[in-house]
């Protein structure tokens, strides 16, 4: 699997990530056993980059992960977490499926994008995850704290990079806008925007990915499926969290047609599309379960055929100024995107 550095920074990633969200039971619970079998077959399928956040399951997430890769070398592996949330103790009763996870709620989470909360977040996590580093920190969602993140987190997660204590900083986000701030005003590693470009959404492309690649910042993607709809396109799939458009719906219902015509899949041609630009270092893939594991390993090494991008761009269903796989200089037809030997 290939594998890229972030930015100026020298932390490796693989082309295919590993997203933990789904470990603090996003949406569904799921049990201890299946947690453990879903990183371990991320890890047989080569997948070496591992991505959490205290927000997953109020913790949740951060300790199934931290235990499940316990035991391997720690230089063989690149893992991530975040800040901008703490957790408080909380004994009101209830559960947590407000924010969208079937724990209960024993904590709350206080917003904190200042110095001493990013510093406070991070040794937290590491003690969450029983680990003594993590390689990569992001400000989460800083959407409606933008002056405090500016101004005292990220001054704070570069003093942890210049101190040692992290390898590459950054900031994730569900929208473009901001994350383009970050990278035109700061000197962040990376960026990790998930669900803004896709093969239904490319709102990255207009301002972030042109100044990530100026900058030479990565990105990372995530929401690659936009929450399910493009791994899955029917009426009641969910899109970005919630019941798609049904023109979304009709879109992506083409874009499975065209690759099925083409002999391949619409989850391998969602999986390929982002890696066609050439700031995008990796993919970021929630799974819940080993199977789920394979399929999405499985899928990311499915070529798709340039004549899939190429009728793609012919009807309309991919903008002709957007880039697409088969566009990659020197790349081999039957050679899926992020399938190329490790540099």
């Amino acid at each position: 699997m290939r594998i890229r550095t972030l930015g100026r920074s020298g932390v490796p990633v693989t082309a295919l990530g590993f997203g933990a969200a789904a470990l603090g039971n996003l949406y569904t619970p799921v049990g201890d056993d299946d947690a453990r079998a879903a990183v371990d077959a991320a890890w047989d399928a080569g997948v070496r980059t591992y991505d959490t956040a205290p927000h997953y399951g109020i913790g949740l997430s951060e300790r199934r992960l931290g235990a499940a890769l316990r035991d391997r070398p720690r230089s063989s592996y690149t893992l991530s977490t975040k800040v901008g949330r703490l957790l408080t103790p909380y004994d009101g009763g209830g559960d947590d499926l407000g924010h969208g996870f079937a724990v209960p709620a024993t904590h709350r989470r206080v917003w904190d994008f200042s110095a001493d909360g990013v510093r406070r977040s991070l040794e937290e996590s590491l003690g969450r995850l029983g680990l003594d580093r993590v390689d990569t920190v992001y400000l989460h969602d800083p959407d409606d704290h933008a002056g405090q993140a500016f101004a005292e987190g990220y001054p704070a997660l570069e003093r942890l990079r210049a101190e040692g204590v992290v390898g590459a900083i950054g900031a994730g986000m569900n929208q473009a806008a901001m994350l383009t701030r970050f990278v035109r005003d700061t000197d962040l590693d990376v960026v990790l925007c998930a669900g803004r470009y896709s093969l239904l959404d490319q709102r990255a492309l207009t301002a972030l990915l042109p100044a990530a690649a100026e900058r030479g910042v990565s990105v990372v993607v995530g929401g690659v499926f936009n929450s399910g709809l493009l791994a899955d396109p029917k009426p009641d799939a969910p899109f970005d969290y919630a019941q798609a458009p049904p023109d979304t719906v009709e879109r992506a219902l083409r874009l499975k047609a065209l690759a099925e015509r083409h002999g391949t899949t619409l989850r391998a041609a969602a999986l390929a599309f982002p890696f066609a630009h050439p700031a995008v270092a990796g993919v970021l893939v929630g799974t819940r379960s080993a199977a789920e594991v394979a399929d999405a390993a499985a899928q990311f090494g499915t070529p798709v055929p340039d004549a899939f991008w190429q009728e793609a761009r012919h009807t309309g269903l991919i903008g002709a100024d957007v880039p697409t796989p088969d566009q990659i200089p020197g790349r081999s037809p039957d050679q899926p995107p992020g399938q190329e030997a490790p540099a």
